[in-house]
């Protein structure tokens, strides 16, 4: 799923060649500036700005374009064609037909040349310039990016592939373009923990061809008309960011310096300490940070407001609730009211997605405005989802572009609020931009989460298993460099719900390192079923019989549990025939429609149920997907259930089957291999010998705010 989409797209035909372009944000007469991406080498096309895109379409209009050779631009014949004056003409074809005007030009790598020919040959049009890890006439350049590296004659070894830096080679390309691809999109992401962005990298890569390449290689000796010397930078009178890592492998970072130097006192260079060749993709909060700032300053472009913090007065304090599921929602209200308790002034807001929005108003709370400019995390998920199977590790990796545009919501947010405290319940983007670039953190962090680690699943194998511990190993790196992120790491649970296992090959085991980084709340509930009264009392206050067997159905405030819901209505008939006073609620969710589902006579359907923890505590027996929210409140309130974790979700199929376990609370079922007549019968067997559970916590809402507390 992409975090947003062009409001217009076309092409622009230059001599026979059709150019395809993007436009985001408002139009031309309302957009105060223009920001145009230029494409850097044909070996990947405008996805690579996915993470500037969304974020600076918000304030300005962004134009991007595929250059020729890639994307869904054409790919001549003529090796001519992809001369160095064909991609500038190009480019100011595509600001012509999209009326970009004045623009910002923002180039990474080869685009950063772009950038450099545009401003100096065509001042009228670039107002400023971006250049990230640039490609330059002037300064020093890889040897092995040289003519005669190229086309030396590089017979493959027997049996073999050329190694390293001998696969930049014109026969290598034309014989085996994906093993070069694969090579030098790694060498662009030089930097630890890099394995998303370099799947997204050999993925566009992989969309154009070795022929393609050696074409625009050879065009490299094509001298354009104008000049493009070291005498050219001078001529650039534009303000100039240039972004360069000190362990860029394709373009080094002394032609950043030489052009900073060239350009003159118009240029700032800011150095990424260890950075690779495409920090936009690697440190993309980092540097759309440093690109708002520098609009600020040198062009006067108003960033987000720098709100000054009042040092008397209530305190403020920004609230994050994680949006897949509406239990989240439920316990951060809980929290919420005991720390109002405290503080009794405290000014909170809530930065929230759909479906919790629609819970956090029903209990009367003040939702940022900012909230609305959120990408949909739930909807992504339900995207990703297949017949109740869901790669939950994979999703997330997947999710990397919503996150980032969320992330920098967030921090516009926090930038304009002025707040004491954010409270993040497994915001996951806000703890892992805030530990990457500290200096970004304007507020104390207090983080909640009910689970910490990613646990491949069997059927990912080896591959899935590197991953995992990958990401895992930067959280713990994270965590360990900069303590001082998390002002409070606040574990939903006690020291025996971590799972018993470790974070992956050559890392700590769970047990022992969640508790040295961790407090732990005991479990939070929204409201614990020992406050809602007696049993019988509570099931007349929503209507129910003594005489009835109440069965709620309900799988979480997203799409995903779609397929459960329709085998459970399968077993229906089958249940009802069982026990004749069998009552069946459906509660679908706000985010599946009642009307898509094939709901058989006698069970009646709930869209959404704001007091859904009473009912739960009130029905004989429920059955639901695998979410830890819902079902703690099931255990919490002794009501037998019966839950079918997502497959490959490790989550549910770990670190809750984990918890709940401890508790014995539930029966857990395969969803497939589970027909309807073995639902029917578990449904019958868990009303006949319910379980018995250990008590949950109570006071976790209250510890909880204590610890929060504390940070005020």
């Amino acid at each position: 799923m992409r975090a947003k989409l062009p409001t217009t797209e076309g092409f622009v035909d230059r001599d026979g060649v059709r150019i395809h372009y993007e436009v985001y944000g408002p139009g031309p007469h309302e957009a105060r500036q223009t920001m145009v991406f230029l494409p850097p080498w044909s070996i990947v096309h405008s996805r690579v700005y996915k993470a500037q895109l969304p974020y600076f379409s918000e304030r300005f209009r962004c134009i991007s374009f595929d250059a020729r050779g890639n994307g869904l631009s054409d790919r001549p014949d003529e090796v001519a064609a992809y001369s160095l004056e064909h991609n500038v003409a190009d480019a100011i074809a595509v600001m012509d037909a999209t009326q970009a005007g004045e623009a910002i030009l923002v180039g990474l790598s080869y685009g950063g040349m772009l950038a450099c020919c545009l401003a100096a040959h065509h001042p009228q049009r670039v107002k400023a310039a971006i250049l990230a890890g640039t490609a330059a006439s002037i300064g020093p350049n890889a040897p092995y990016m040289t003519h005669d590296h190229f086309y030396a004659p590089r017979a493959a070894p027997e049996g073999g592939k050329p190694a390293g830096w001998d696969k930049y080679n014109r026969d290598h390309w034309l014989r085996e373009y994906p093993d070069f691809a694969e090579h030098f999109v790694r060498n662009i992401f030089s930097e630890p923990h890099s394995t998303k962005q370099i799947e997204d990298g050999i993925e566009w890569a992989l969309a154009t061809s070795g022929p393609v390449l050696v074409k625009t290689v050879e065009a490299r000796a094509i001298a354009p008309a104008f000049d493009v010397s070291k005498k050219m930078y001078g001529q650039i009178g534009c303000p100039v960011l240039l972004i360069h890592g000190d362990d860029d492998q394709i373009q080094p970072h002394g032609r950043a310096e030489a052009v900073a130097t060239a350009i003159g006192g118009h240029a700032e260079l800011v150095t990424l300490a260890s950075g690779g060749h495409n920090p936009l993709g690697r440190f993309p909060a980092k540097c759309n940070a440093l690109i708002l700032d520098f609009l600020e300053r040198r062009l006067g472009l108003p960033a987000p407001a720098r709100h000054v913090r009042k040092t008397k007065g209530p305190k403020r304090a920004l609230y994050l609730s994680s949006p897949i599921g509406l239990g989240h929602g439920r316990r951060d209200i809980a929290i919420a009211r005991e720390l109002r308790k405290l503080h009794p002034d405290i000014e909170l807001e809530w930065l929230a997605q759909d479906p919790v929005t629609r819970l956090l108003e029903a209990s009367g709370e003040t939702i940022h405005p900012a909230s609305a400019r959120l990408v949909s995390e739930s909807r992504h998920i339900e995207l990703e989802a297949g017949e109740h199977d869901l790669n939950a590790f994979q999703a997330i990796r997947r999710m990397d572009e919503l996150l980032i545009a969320n992330f920098m919501t967030f921090q516009d947010s926090v930038d304009a609020g002025g707040y004491d405290l954010v409270i993040a319940d497994e915001a996951w983007e806000i703890d892992h931009y805030w530990h990457e670039h500290p200096e970004l953190k304007k507020a104390k962090l207090a983080w909640f989460t009910d689970f910490v680690g990613f646990l491949p699943m069997p059927d990912g194998g080896a591959r899935e298993a590197f991953l995992a511990a990958d990401y895992n190993a930067e959280m713990i790196e994270h965590i360990e460099r900069h303590p001082g992120v998390r002002d409070r790491s606040i574990f939903v649970g006690s020291p025996d719900d971590i799972v018993p296992m470790a974070f992956g090959k050559d890392l700590p085991a769970m047990r022992e390192w969640v508790p040295r980084h961790f407090d732990f709340s005991g479990y939070v509930l929204g409201e614990h079923p020992q406050s809602f009264g007696t049993r019988s009392v509570l099931r007349q206050s929503l209507g129910y019989r003594p005489d009835e067997r109440v069965c709620i159905v309900t799988v979480g405030g997203s799409g995903v549990g779609t397929h459960l819901i329709k085998r459970i209505l399968q077993s229906y008939p089958a249940a009802r025939h069982r026990l004749p006073e069998l009552r069946m609620i459906l509660v679908a969710g706000p985010r599946i429609d009642p009307a898509a589902l094939d709901v058989p006579k006698g069970v009646e359907v709930r869209a959404f149920v704001p007091n859904l923890d009473r009912h739960l505590a009130a029905c004989d027996l429920a059955l639901v997907q695998g979410g830890l929210t819902t079902c703690m409140e099931l255990a919490a309130a002794r009501t037998p259930f019966l839950y079918f974790p997502l497959k490959n979700h490790f989550e549910q199929n770990f670190h809750v089957a984990h918890r709940l376990d401890r508790y014995g609370a539930g029966r857990r079922m395969d969803f497939a291999t589970s027909t309807p007549d073995m639902i029917a019968e578990a449904m019958v067997a868990a009303l006949a010998a319910p379980r018995t559970v250990r008590p949950v916590e109570a006071d976790g809402a209250r510890r909880a705010a204590r610890m929060l507390s504390d940070l005020l």
